[in-house]
């Protein structure tokens, strides 16, 4: 079966244990994303296959019409939002997800909160450049972090936090706010109650249309001046140019953020401005995370080509 793997950004796939599972297929590996249709069409008409990282590349319906070899779609993680199933159904093409791990993305939040809290990036390049102590931090316990979400990853976030000794505030839909008094932490009265009581928010929603755009400039001008927001899930779900104008107005004093409107970027203004840590989305991008994520696709891909059972998206 031919084969192919998309956005493979650091050449890591073909390096991991689990493209051995792929042995026996004719396999090309493709490090860069397209977004011009007919350059799609071209580097994906003769695949049988498509192994998708993520959601770096949209399968749109427009796309599955040009492609009259494709018969399966293999998902690494576990959503598949950003492929037209609808099409997938009408045009007979299986899609397949896995599973995903929190883990990976729950530490690099934390990577970006202690960083940002203590300037480390901007005290490195300062040592660097012959400076001593040129910024003064901000330490973590006692202080409040407020968390948007407490499915798989926010209640890990949560965790740590206490080991912080942070105080945990969470808000979120009715199914969120039952795990967190379970959990015994403290549920905030709304959603603006939220945003103005954390010294650290994190956002922690899946993407979809109710949560599109559901942090509005209104709530990030509820934030503090020395607060810290902190996105490692969606730019989306922040209304589009709040954020930088929020920042430019100094609430919240500073962000911290791993994903953006358009991916992959080089001139995002987030990128520019000197109160905001930014990182090219790499909270999953870990060396356990990724041998989890291709080992699960692989073995689905494997598994339909064998004839054994699997779940369909598109069916």
């Amino acid at each position: 079966m031919k084969i192919v793997i998309a956005d493979d950004y650091q050449d890591c796939v073909r390096h991991l244990n689990a493209f051995a599972a792929l042995s026996r297929h004719d396999v090309t590996v493709y490090h860069d994303t397209l977004t011009d249709l007919e350059a799609l069409v071209e580097r994906f008409q003769t695949a049988d296959a498509l192994v998708l990282i993520r959601e770096r590349t949209p399968i749109t319906a427009e796309l599955l019409e040009r492609l009259p070899n494709l018969k399966v779609i293999s998902q690494t993680g576990g959503g598949a939002a950003h492929v037209d199933l609808k099409a997938c159904q009408r045009r007979g093409i299986t899609v397949m997800a896995g599973k995903g791990s929190p883990y990976a993305a729950a530490e690099l939040t934390w990577g970006l909160i202690l960083s940002a809290m203590r300037h480390i990036p901007e005290e490195v390049a300062n040592l660097k450049a012959g400076h001593w102590q040129q910024t003064l931090g901000t330490g973590l316990k006692g202080r409040t972090l407020g968390i948007f979400g407490f499915g798989k990853i926010g209640s890990l976030v949560a965790r740590y936090a206490q080991a912080f000794e942070m105080n945990v505030l969470v808000w979120g839909r009715e199914g969120t706010q039952a795990r967190a008094l379970e959990a015994g932490l403290t549920v905030a009265e709304s959603q603006d109650d939220l945003f103005q009581r954390a010294d650290v928010l994190s956002l922690h929603l899946r993407l979809n249309d109710e949560t599109r755009g559901i942090v509005t400039a209104h709530h990030l001008a509820r934030m503090n001046s020395t607060a810290l927001l902190v996105n490692t899930s969606r730019a989306p779900l922040i209304a589009p140019g709040a954020l930088v104008s929020a920042l430019k107005a100094g609430r919240p004093g500073r962000a911290a953020v791993d994903v953006f409107d358009s991916e992959p970027t080089h001139d995002d203004p987030l990128i520019q401005l000197p109160n905001c840590l930014a990182t090219p989305h790499v909270g999953y991008v870990e060396k356990d995370s990724y041998e989890l994520y291709f080992g699960d696709a692989f073995a689905n891909l494997n598994a339909f080509i064998s004839g054994d059972p699997v779940t369909n998206l598109a069916s």
